[in-house]
């Protein structure tokens, strides 16, 4: 219906001797004599206030609706974004602990290994050490036995030697 009132006004464009006259002259009308009210800018406001609300009805008050549900679109997805941030950091936040948690086990673990191998060394040491010295008693008492028993013959032959030097040196035997 608008676009047939447009199209029943529909006139060419009156070019003035400065260029198009967009808004007309209301008093240099009336002082060539014709009456303003039937001039083209009673048209135009008659045409102006015919499409008011039809232009309301059809194109602001959607576009405006369209506006509205967008930035609620908007505010939705930045309140989303705004909790997911929140969540990731909490999520990062539980990680942070959880690693620095393994981290403490982990030297907890590693000191009791460390304890744990020292006292074994400490152990097998003491044992050796035992093990060492009882071989060096056994081999003393082995020394001891075997220097004696050694005295004990070196004896025995010393004073058969001995008989025998002198039978020699005396050039006859002793008896």
């Amino acid at each position: 219906m608008a676009a047939l009132t447009l199209l029943a006004f529909a006139q060419p464009a009156a070019a003035a001797e400065g260029g198009l006259e967009i808004f007309p002259d209301l008093i240099e009308i009336v002082q060539q004599g014709a009456n303003p009210l039937g001039s083209r800018f009673l048209q135009l406001v008659v045409l102006f206030v015919l499409l008011i609300y039809p232009v309301n009805r059809l194109v602001i008050t959607p576009l405006l609706r369209v506006l509205d549900e967008r930035s609620t679109r908007i505010e939705g997805t930045r309140k989303r974004a705004g909790e997911v941030g929140a969540s990731a950091d909490s999520a990062l936040a539980r990680y942070s602990a959880a690693v620095e948690e393994a981290r403490k086990q982990a030297g907890e673990l590693r000191k009791s290994a460390l304890e744990t191998a020292r006292g074994d060394q400490v152990r097998i040491l003491a044992d050796a050490r035992h093990a060492a010295e009882a071989e060096v008693a056994a081999a003393r008492s082995g020394v001891a036995s075997a220097i004696g028993e050694a005295r004990t013959a070196l004896r025995a032959d010393s004073q058969a030697l001995a008989r025998e030097a002198a039978a020699r040196v005396l050039g006859r035997p002793l008896s």
